[in-house]
């Protein structure tokens, strides 16, 4: 009797064991799943590639091949799980850029772009007294050089490097300093004029004009504007919405341009030469996808402006978080790393032939998709030679500038009816048979995204 219980209760911890290693497999699959990692599969089981890809977050041991395996049924399975537990009634908000597209790519590179900070690092306010911008981490100052020489669309030679806290802050930086410019034709009672060439960036005018500044103010579109006084010219090259190249167009004596460069980077458009401004704007989170670090430069050819918006951002904001500067810096040598030679290296850890071939796919799927419906149209651009790829490539804008067709008046309503949230053509000082779409948002919204706007009819 003895013996059987022996046999009997051996039996029984075995499949407990069992049991329990299967819910313990389960759970890590969710686990993980959740976290964004792994595709959810229909048992929770994760497949041996996936495992794989777990592996090469946290020690590099898969082949390349794996790793492509997984990224391309991620995306099946995203968007098959999308079209199955939307039903119509998800709301696909596409109105803000957020550019959650790169995640995927950041999680290949796992250890390449990981930067470790202890507590006694980064604690004085102080990074460079000998520099002008004294807030500005020599490390990150270097790789911002270092990132133009290997792409090769600006100038930073004989360059006041000024950082901020994104390139809105720098934007305001560049308003103060340039409205505080001697000028024998300037009155001192009289704000400068501030104008852009609509469709021109929406949040421009309420920027220019929250603080109520008595140094500038708003003058809207740059096509109507024949006031014969100072004033500062905004252009945004490649365009936001609309991804044309931009140039100004007062041209006048007495106005200074302010050139927004956030898109001209390889995925978004051709690079033709080194742009070789008195004053161009940067921000982070357009050219890697991190947003949320929350930085920006500017290169400023001019000492005195330099040292004015460097001013403004010590009273705004006392400097600039050393933190985010040393995270940007790493993630830039990362970038910089996969692109040192002319041309897109084959390789994958290439960020700007990753992200040119996203773009690259995700407009001729909404080009197929706006000619199934019939019912939009979108701006066409022409292929220009590419100084970084040695090849002519064609823009693919960061935002879609889409138009309804016919009838329709109100393009971000008639979208909004079909639960697409888009920003309206008037917030661009155009009219609202126009919309702005974000390209930039993860897979899962993008995908949801093509099938409902290739199935609208009226």
């Amino acid at each position: 009797m003895d013996k059987v219980k022996q046999v009997s209760w051996a039996f029984l911890r075995r499949h407990l064991l069992l049991l329990s290693l299967t819910l313990n497999l389960s759970l890590l699959s969710r686990f993980v799943y959740e976290r964004g990692i792994l595709p959810e599969t229909t048992d929770h089981r994760p497949h041996q590639e996936e495992l794989c890809f777990e592996k090469e977050i946290i020690n590099p041991v898969c082949g390349a091949s794996e790793q492509e395996a997984h990224v391309s049924r991620s995306s099946t399975h995203s968007s098959s799980r999308a079209q199955a537990a939307d039903g119509g009634n998800k709301v696909i908000n596409l109105d803000h850029g957020d550019p959650t597209m790169y995640e995927e790519y950041w999680r290949r590179m796992g250890e390449k772009s990981r930067i470790v900070m202890r507590g006694w690092d980064s604690m004085s306010y102080f990074s460079d007294l000998e520099n002008l911008c004294w807030f500005l981490e020599p490390e990150f100052a270097k790789q911002i050089t270092r990132l133009h020489g290997s792409v090769g669309n600006a100038v930073t030679h004989d360059r006041h490097i000024v950082v901020g806290t994104g390139s809105t802050q720098l934007f305001q930086a560049a308003l103060y300093a340039l409205s505080l410019l001697p000028s024998p034709h300037a009155s001192p009672q009289q704000p400068i004029s501030v104008v852009s060439a609509v469709p021109y960036y929406s949040s421009y005018p309420s920027v220019t004009d929250y603080l109520k500044s008595g140094l500038y103010k708003w003058e809207g579109d740059a096509y109507t504007f024949t006031k014969e006084e100072p004033y500062i010219e905004l252009v945004t090259s490649p365009n936001n919405p609309d991804g044309f190249i931009r140039q100004p167009v007062v041209n006048r004596s007495r106005g200074i341009v302010v050139y927004d460069l956030a898109y001209y980077w390889p995925q978004y458009t051709p690079i033709t030469s080194a742009a070789d401004h008195d004053l161009m704007l940067f921000t982070f989170s357009k050219i890697t996808g991190h947003a949320g670090t929350r930085m920006g430069w500017a290169l400023v050819k001019d000492k005195e402006v330099a040292r004015k918006m460097t001013e403004f951002i010590v009273l705004n904001t006392i400097g600039v978080s050393k933190d985010s500067q040393l995270r940007a810096a790493k993630i830039l040598q990362v970038v910089s790393d996969g692109s040192e030679h002319m041309g897109f290296p084959e390789d994958a850890d290439s960020f700007f032939l990753y992200a040119y071939h996203q773009m690259t796919l995700r407009w001729e799927r909404l080009r197929d998709a706006v000619r199934h419906s019939g019912l939009f149209s979108l701006p066409e651009f022409l292929a220009q030679f590419c100084n970084y790829n040695g090849g002519f490539t064609e823009p693919h804008p960061a935002f879609a500038w889409l138009k309804c067709k016919g009838d329709i008046e109100d393009c971000e309503s008639f979208l909004r009816e079909h639960k697409i949230i888009t920003r309206s053509g008037r917030h661009f000082g155009m009219e609202a048979k126009y919309v702005r779409i974000s390209m930039l948002d993860r897979d899962e919204k993008f995908n949801l995204f093509m099938e409902r706007l290739s199935n609208i009819s009226l």
